[in-house]
């Protein structure tokens, strides 16, 4: 079947969907690199919400999804900004995600990290009720027996008076942490409330008060997760880190080169695009396990133009393309996100998504995708 797709200017085109689909399998756990896939969640569309009301997520689907990326040997990042935490899911529904999966990891011996965030807050907060909101959920994703991963808080960004606040605010949680922490710095790109974190617009300046807070504390640090879209600036921050404090590349630009590392290092992943991308991922580092470096680029290279299009501006709408694809892939029944996100981007964006990953082979089922992918065109009104 020929789908007609609509483009950037409205007009329809041909495209010849692919009939086979990527060869790939589950394999053995990787060696040379720590992979994280920050995971989305499955809303119920059978509840009966509106965009104001507390998300309404389908457990055994959510679940579900993340005993896929287990099997492929995927570390799951769970309550991040891909299962919109802030944007949908609040804290009452992350902390019900986090217990839920990670007693699954447990069930499964599958790998888990889990966001510790402020977002019980709902108003103008003082310092002190910013430590005590992240002491909170520090509690329960250590009682959980996931990793903690200290998010970025919109509540301290509007409350620090400068780097100070910032450096006795995380210092007093790496100083109570019970086990290492993965520090979390996610650049306005992807919520916009967080400009100027670490107390500067300079990222130059708030590179180095990051750097100070990861040193008085190298020992309850696993490592960073970085998510500012910059190469460079990540490759420099890397080379500074302490000794045995390992860089999580949150780049979904420019991922494969980060990875690939180069002679003074690498950088491990925690990546909202291994959602979509987790077999194919998961085949490359294994891959690169072996010492290949120009086979996991030539497996890995060709997916940056999806993730680019998912992550294109305005960058925090990337968990809608998301959830196309798992949609198309055959991982949930239906294209529905909690607080009805599935309308923030266009016919157009959703077409060329689909576009790139049917070309990749990403789809287990391409005439699944294909008949999902008319169902959705005819609802915008594009008939065969």
């Amino acid at each position: 079947m020929t789908l007609r797709l609509p483009d950037t200017n409205g007009a329809l085109r041909a495209y010849e969907p692919r009939a086979v689909p990527l060869a790939l399998t589950t394999g053995a756990p990787f060696t040379s690199r720590t992979v994280f896939s920050a995971a989305h969640v499955v809303a119920d569309p059978f509840a009966d919400v509106s965009p104001d009301s507390a998300a309404a997520v389908d457990w055994d689907a959510t679940l579900a999804f993340r005993r896929h990326l287990w099997s492929h040997g995927l570390g799951v990042a769970e309550a991040m900004d891909t299962a919109q935490r802030g944007m949908g899911l609040d804290w009452a529904g992350a902390a019900e995600l986090i217990r839920r999966s990670a007693a699954e990891a447990k069930a499964v011996g599958g790998r888990i990290a889990s966001g510790v965030g402020t977002d019980q807050l709902t108003g103008p907060a003082s310092l002190e009720e910013v430590r005590t909101a992240y002491e909170e959920q520090l509690a329960l994703v250590e009682e959980s027996g996931a990793q903690a991963i200290l998010m970025a808080s919109r509540a301290l960004a509007a409350t620090a008076k400068g780097p100070e606040d910032y450096l006795e605010v995380y210092g007093h949680l790496l100083r109570q942490a019970a086990e290492p922490v993965v520090l979390h710095w996610l650049g306005p790109m992807f919520d916009p409330a967080l400009e100027g974190y670490w107390g500067s617009g300079d990222l130059d300046a708030a590179t180095d008060v990051f750097l100070e807070a990861i040193a008085a504390h190298p020992d309850k640090v696993d490592g960073i997760k970085v998510s500012l879209l910059d190469a460079r600036r990540e490759v420099d921050l890397r080379r500074r880190l302490p000794q045995g404090v390992r860089c999580y590349t949150g780049d979904d630009f420019n991922y494969p080169e980060l990875i690939a590392g180069d002679e003074q290092g690498f950088s491990h992943a925690l990546l909202g695009i291994f959602d979509p991308l987790g077999p194919l991922a998961a085949e490359a580092v294994r891959v690169l396990d072996t010492g290949d470096v120009r086979g996991f680029r030539e497996l890995l290279d060709p997916t940056v133009e999806l993730s680019r299009h998912l992550f294109e501006a305005p960058t925090r709408f990337y968990k809608t393309g998301v959830v196309l694809l798992a949609w198309l892939a055959g991982h949930q029944e239906h294209f529905t996100m909690v607080g009805g996100l599935q309308s923030a981007r266009s016919l157009p964006h959703f077409a060329r998504a689909y576009e790139l990953a049917d070309t990749l082979g990403l789809f287990p089922d391409p005439e699944l995708a294909e008949a999902r992918m008319k169902t959705l065109l005819a609802l915008y009104g594009v008939t065969s």
